[in-house]
Parts: structure tokens; sequence; C-alpha cells
């Protein structure tokens, strides 16, 4: 059971290192646009943030979802 709690807490301390690289990459990007969600649409963010944290979601899921949590002794 250990295995995959080692793997989320690498899956997410490599996601987290990943979006703090993103903060600081994206101190000088001026294009910004909204996000257009359901129900209402997002303040101005700059369009590199919008497509890093896209990325780094979907490595976390995708990530999380290939981990088996089912114990294999039974």
């Amino acid at each position: 059971m250990l295995v995959p709690i080692k793997k989320i807490i690498f899956v997410i301390g490599f996601n987290l290192s990943l979006f703090f690289l993103l903060m600081v990459g994206i101190q000088n990007s001026s294009k910004q646009m909204k996000v257009n969600l359901i129900l209402k649409e997002t303040i101005n963010l700059p369009t590199s943030f919008i497509i890093g944290v896209s990325f780094i979601s979907g490595s976390i899921t995708g990530s999380i979802l290939k981990i088996n949590f089912h114990n294999k002794k039974g």
C-alpha cells in the first residue's frame, strides 16, 4: 500500500515544481486572455499560464488515474 502513496507524493511534488517554474516564467508575459467557463468568465490571465496550468492538471490527473490501488495479495 505504500507504493501508491509514494507515487502520489512524487507526482504532486514534481507537478508543484513545474508550477513554481511556470510562475517564474510568466513574469514578463504580456499577452492576456479570458477563459470562458460555462457560467462566467475569468479575469485576464496570461496565455502561458492558461496553457501551463492545463498541462499540469492533465499530468496530475493522468498520473493518478494510472496508479493501481488494488492490493495484489489476495
